[in-house]
C-alpha cells in the first residue's frame, strides 16, 4: 500500500492541534474541512484570499450544505487560518450561522422497554440498557471498562468523556445484574492481553480494542426495528429519553444536570420541552378559572328585563 504524502502544510496544522490536545475525532474533522475548501480553491489555502473565504461560504450554501455541516467545516478552516497561517484578517472574514433550535426525539417508556426486550443478544441489551439506564452516549458505553464499575458505591465513573470531563452515574441493580450476567459470557476473551480491571466490558473484533459506535449503531437500530418503532429515533434517543423520563418523575433538573455531565444548565432545560408527563400536570389556566367559579359556589345571574316582564304575565289582572 502507498502511503500518503503529507504536505508540509497539513504536518503544520496537525502540529498545533495536537500541541492544543484536539481529540482525534475533532483533528479528522478540521483535515477533512481544509482538503473541501482546498479542492474549492484548486490551490494551497496559503495562497487564500478574502475573496475566496466568501466564494467558499455561498458554494457551500448553494451546494444545500446543512447548516451544522458548514459550521464544522468553516470551524476547521477558521483553525487553519487563524492558528496555523495566522491570518487574522481572513479568519475574521468567517461568519457561523445559528442552528435551528429543534426538540429531541424521545421514547416513551413503553418503548423503551420494547426495545430492550427485543434486543437480540445479551450484549445487546447489556450496552443499550446502559444508554437507557445511565444516560451515556455511544462513545462512553463502549469505552466502559471493569474498573469503572464501582460495586461498593453503586456508581459508573464515566473518564474523560466529551470536552474531558469525569463524572460518576448510578448504577442500579437491575443494572448490576445485567453487567454480571454479561461478564460470565464475555470473561476469558482477552484475558491472556490485558489485566482484568484494563479489560474493556464490550471487546471489538480486533484484539485489546473496545467495540466500535457503529457496532452499537446497528444493534439499536435492529433491536428499533424489531420493537415496531416507527418514529425518526436514534441511538442518542436513548440519552434523550433518559433525562426526560428522570424529569417526568420529579427528579431535580441539577442532578440530571450532573448526570449527564453538562456544563450548562441551559443544555439541560431543553428537555423540559419534551417531558409531556410533567407538561401533563401543569394546570390550563382555563382550568383554574372552572375550578374558582365552583368554589365560590355563584350561579348565573339572570335577566332582569326579562324577569320583570315575565313577572307582570304571570301576575292576575288587577
Amino acid at each position: 500500500m502507498t502511503k500518503e504524502v503529507v504536505s508540509p502544510l497539513r504536518q503544520r496544522m496537525i502540529e498545533d492541534m495536537n500541541a492544543r490536545k484536539l481529540c482525534a475525532g475533532t483533528q479528522k474533522g478540521h483535515i477533512r474541512a481544509c482538503r473541501q475548501f482546498a479542492a474549492f480553491l484548486k490551490r494551497s489555502p496559503e495562497t487564500a484570499t478574502a475573496d475566496d473565504i466568501r466564494r467558499f461560504q455561498l458554494h457551500l450554501a448553494e451546494t444545500g450544505t446543512s447548516i451544522c455541516t458548514r459550521n464544522r467545516i468553516m470551524t476547521g478552516v477558521r483553525f487553519l487560518l487563524r492558528v496555523t497561517l495566522r491570518r487574522l484578517d481572513l479568519s475574521a472574514e468567517i461568519y457561523h450561522i445559528r442552528e435551528p433550535q429543534k426538540v429531541p426525539q424521545v421514547m416513551s417508556p413503553d418503548e423503551a422497554r420494547r426495545v430492550l426486550a427485543v434486543a437480540t443478544s445479551l450484549k445487546a441489551r447489556v450496552m443499550l440498557s446502559l444508554g437507557y439506564g445511565c444516560g451515556l452516549r455511544a462513545s462512553e458505553v463502549v469505552r466502559l471498562k471493569v474498573k469503572h464499575i464501582d460495586t461498593a458505591q453503586k456508581i459508573i465513573r464515566i473518564e474523560q468523556s466529551k470536552g474531558r470531563k469525569d463524572r460518576n452515574v448510578m448504577l442500579s441493580p437491575e443494572m448490576l445484574d445485567l453487567l454480571r450476567q454479561w461478564w460470565k459470557v464475555r470473561r476469558g476473551y482477552d484475558a491472556h492481553l490485558l489485566p482484568v480491571q484494563e479489560r474493556f466490558l464490550f471487546p471489538g473484533r480486533k484484539p485489546a480494542q473496545p467495540m466500535t459506535t457503529r457496532q452499537l449503531n446497528r444493534l439499536f437500530h435492529e433491536a428499533a426495528d424489531g420493537a415496531g418503532i416507527r418514529k425518526g429515533v436514534c441511538l442518542h434517543t436513548l440519552r434523550h429519553s433518559f433525562a426526560t423520563h428522570l424529569l417526568d418523575r420529579g427528579a431535580d433538573i441539577r442532578v440530571i444536570q450532573a448526570l449527564l455531565g453538562h456544563d450548562k444548565l441551559d443544555t439541560t432545560a431543553r428537555y423540559t420541552r419534551v417531558a409531556t408527563g410533567m407538561i401533563s400536570r401543569i394546570k390550563s389556566p382555563l382550568d383554574l378559572l372552572s375550578e374558582s367559579h365552583r368554589k365560590t359556589g355563584r350561579k348565573p345571574v339572570k335577566n332582569s328585563t326579562k324577569n320583570s316582564t315575565t313577572d307582570e304575565e304571570d301576575s292576575p289582572p288587577a
